[in-house]
């Protein structure tokens, strides 16, 4: 690549751009403008690239610009909310890919070119030196695995594939699914994927080395990502949306791109600072997250036991009478919000009974949903303002002095065993408090437990009505009611 002084300044204001944009997206009331900023600084650094240093024509970059550009938008378009997850896990994985076709296509040139040549000098030149084929079988192994990883989290997530057979069982794909003997073959498969790694090293004009590379980094990825139920998706998303960046600093190396260095370093430490804090906020070690299987034991309780004749459900009637002498309310939103395509209805029966001198705020889990920030996002593209959606620590420490608290579609995050029951396979996850309020209303649309696979003592409790409801249906039909109330 020819270093010239434009294609330098033009990387250096990209660079700055992805840093201004990675602080806007900490808040977000920026986010939106922090987004714009980043694309800008992306859209100069595929410009400066292909343009300045010649490697195609103005034609082609403009075609593929809007080519490009129109996918985008088209998608960003007609993909719901409630698809979001999907997305991010699209992007996490073409990321990967194009790395590992980008270092690939790079080895390939240089060993086309080296061929019928030996000696150091000639290496150098040709960019076969120990660093670039070092970083180049870093590129296809961590591409590798983030794009056949991320492309089983996307099918897991939209849930088209139901279940498979094993052995004559019925495993449904989008819990976690038990492989026997996985553990012994993700090792075996990334001692493999090394001893490759290393021959490519040694070996840097055989292509064969480098496929075989890619491809038993492909099955690790797969074999990695398929055992991990939904309650787990959030922690894996953001790692693989590490991954993706540090594939792509690695390829930054092998084409010696200054920009693709930066831009993946700042999306590999984002996705890893990310991921340590969704483990955290599920008080589990990375290492159980991508190892272990989140369910019920032989000693957790069963649903007859939690429930038999202590469950009580309501009505929109009912629920409408308890906000007469009501001053504050909290509204916990989770995955079932997003299903039902609720917080529409949530923000307008927010905006009601603020109407009438009640407080509404909304209180948000970590984890909640299918990717970080899930639940942020949805209530934000409902127009409610940011400053009423509190963390878990802060609205924690209001609950006692709430009057109700709505929980629509969340299970496990709100699930009180994970104080009381050391025992339970959430137990020490820092959950939202809601059984400390004065009165709980959950919608529902039955018993049915969470992605941790273990019953709710909450929906048992004196102070707990539940609402079987769909999530949406549920708060149009509260709306209904507070307005006859009125």
């Amino acid at each position: 690549m020819e270093n010239t002084a434009l294609q330098n300044l033009i990387y250096l204001l990209a660079a700055v751009a992805f840093i201004v944009g990675l602080k806007g997206l900490t808040h977000p009331r920026k986010a939106v403008r922090g987004n714009m900023i980043s694309s800008i600084g992306m859209l100069l650094a595929v410009i400066v690239t292909l343009w300045v240093t010649h490697i195609v024509s103005w034609q082609f970059l403009l075609a593929a610009c809007l080519v490009g550009g129109g996918i985008g938008a088209f998608l960003a378009y007609i993909v719901p909310m409630t698809s979001m997850p999907e997305m991010v896990g699209l992007f996490n994985g073409f990321g990967g890919g194009a790395s590992t076709l980008v270092a690939g296509a790079a080895l390939a040139i240089a060993a086309d070119k080296a061929s019928g040549f030996t000696g150091a000098i000639t290496a150098d030149l040709l960019g076969l030196t120990l660093p670039n084929v070092i970083a180049t079988a870093a590129s296809g192994l961590i591409g590798s695995i983030t794009f056949f990883g991320s492309m089983v989290a996307v099918v897991k997530l939209q849930e088209k594939v139901k279940y498979f057979k094993w052995f004559g069982k019925k495993v449904w794909f989008s819990d976690s699914i038990c492989i026997p003997g996985r553990q012994v073959i993700n090792s075996l498969l990334a001692l493999a994927a090394i001893a490759l790694a290393v021959m490519v090293v040694m070996h840097p004009t055989h292509m064969a080395y480098y496929w075989w590379l890619v491809g038993i980094s492909a099955l690790l990825g797969v074999m990695i990502t398929i055992p991990i139920g939904g309650a787990d998706m959030p922690v894996v998303i953001a790692l693989l949306n590490s991954y993706s960046g540090l594939a792509g600093c690695a390829t930054g190396f092998v084409i010696n791109n200054t920009v693709l260095i930066i831009a993946g370093s700042l999306v590999g430490a984002s996705g890893l600072i990310l991921t340590s804090i969704m483990c955290k906020a599920m008080n589990r070690s990375l290492a159980n997250v991508m190892f272990a299987t989140m369910g019920p034991t032989s000693s957790t309780a069963s649903a007859d036991d939690v429930y038999a004749g202590k469950v009580k459900s309501t009505s929109a009637d009912e629920i409408a009478m308890l906000f007469d002498g009501a001053q504050k309310v909290v509204v916990v939103p989770g995955y079932g919000m997003a299903v039902s395509q609720a917080q529409h209805a949530v923000r307008d029966l927010g905006n009601l009974l603020e109407g009438q001198g009640i407080e509404v705020s909304y209180g948000i889990h970590p984890v909640a949903g299918r990717m970080p920030g899930h639940m942020n996002v949805l209530l934000a593209e409902a127009d409610i303002p940011y400053e009423k959606l509190k963390e878990m620590d802060e609205i924690n420490s209001e609950l006692e002095q709430t009057d109700v608290v709505i929980v629509i579609g969340a299970n496990d995050v709100v699930n009180p065993v994970a104080r009381t029951d050391p025992q339970s396979p959430i137990a020490g996850m820092p959950i939202i408090d809601v059984d400390k309020a004065r009165t709980v209303v959950v919608i529902k649309r039955s018993l049915s437990p969470g992605f941790a696979g273990i019953p709710n003592p909450l929906f048992a409790q004196d102070n707990t009505l539940m609402f079987f409801n769909d999530g949406k249906k549920a708060f149009v039909e509260l709306i209904a009611a507070v307005k006859e109330a009125a």
